[in-house]
């Protein structure tokens, strides 16, 4: 199944990645709720996250711990909030929300529109606080 995501993986659509490694991918929300909200994926797409095959679904979690560690350390936040919806890409992933209230991580909430310079330098910070 190709996917925005895919192309993201192939590299055929740019993205503002956080991490990589050879079976997961975080990368910056274009259009996110709060500064900072990651999107963390596996490379092997597989549209519903209670699908995907144990290994990989633990290795995701774990992957996806890391990231939030750096994103609390790069954003100000109380939390780090996690979202699984499953229902706007065919591909499973995991949002990774700073967050001070409850209400930063209502999806109903218009979206912040940051630019791809901005965008850029979040992710940069991110990255600057990952292991």
């Amino acid at each position: 199944m190709s996917t925005i995501f895919s192309k993201i993986i192939s590299g055929e659509l740019p993205a503002h990645k956080v991490a990589e490694n050879e079976d997961y991918l975080a990368f910056l929300d274009i259009s996110p709720l709060r500064e900072g909200h990651t999107l963390v994926i596996p490379k092997n797409a597989t549209d519903y996250i209670f699908d995907i095959e144990e290994k990989e679904y633990q290795g995701l979690w774990s992957f996806a711990k890391t990231i939030s560690h750096a994103i609390g350390k790069a954003i100000p936040c109380a939390k780090v909030g996690v979202a699984v919806i499953g229902l706007e890409v065919a591909h499973a992933h995991i949002h990774l929300i700073p967050i001070n209230t409850l209400q930063d991580m209502s999806f109903e909430q218009p979206k912040l529109k940051i630019d791809h310079s901005e965008l850029a330098e979040i992710a940069n910070r991110i990255k600057a606080n990952l292991g």
